[in-house]
């Protein structure tokens, strides 16, 4: 039996690209966010999934909640989905002010061993995404289901499936409002493909 994982990245929030968002509340989806949330669950509706499950993030909520109504679907939350733990040391802060810590250059200089402020490893994000696409699976045998989430979260589990080391996550890009597939099953994993962007 195989499930379709649907991995799909939040649309932009206003200031995406300008600062590190991470678990920072509140960062919600603008209006061009919303319109693009709006282009994707048009796009997610030529597919045939049965389960919405999204990180907490409110920019993930309100993406997961435009694909859902492709087909009048509830979004369910799942906290391994959750952004990096970056700590309140790096959450919200600028590109250049991180650029200026030793501590942000070593964890993107060394993602396979590094840990964030916030304590946390690529390898336990990894584990976490990949619990989370098991359990997913397990309940949509022979199914589809769309996973909304960020975009570490999907190199992550990318670097799984492709059985890439962590430090590669900086190789390929996963766009805001993107969708990449992947079939799962008993014997493992494949990806269908990488990072369809929704114009």
């Amino acid at each position: 039996m195989t499930t379709t994982i649907f991995l799909v990245r939040h649309a932009a929030h206003d200031n995406v690209g300008s600062f590190l968002a991470g678990r920072t509340p509140g960062i919600r989806l603008g209006v061009e966010g919303r319109a693009q949330a709006e282009r994707l669950g048009q796009r997610m509706g030529r597919e045939r999934f049965d389960a919405v499950i999204a990180s907490p993030r409110e920019r993930t909520q309100e993406t997961a909640s435009a694909v859902a109504l492709a087909y009048g679907l509830t979004v369910r939350t799942d906290e391994r989905l959750d952004e990096i733990d970056f700590g309140d040391a790096w959450s919200g802060k600028t590109w250049d002010a991180l650029n200026c810590d030793p501590a942000w250059v070593q964890w993107n200089e060394q993602r396979g061993t590094a840990r964030t402020a916030g304590g946390e490893s690529m390898s336990e994000v990894q584990a976490r995404a990949v619990a989370a696409l098991s359990d997913a699976a397990s309940l949509r045998a022979d199914g589809a289901v769309v996973l909304v989430t960020h975009a570490d979260i999907i190199k992550a589990v990318v670097c799984h499936v492709l059985d890439l080391p962590l430090g590669h996550v900086h190789r390929f890009d996963i766009s805001p409002a993107s969708i990449t597939p992947i079939v799962w099953g008993d014997w493992g994993a494949r990806l269908l493909w990488l990072n369809e962007t929704i114009a």
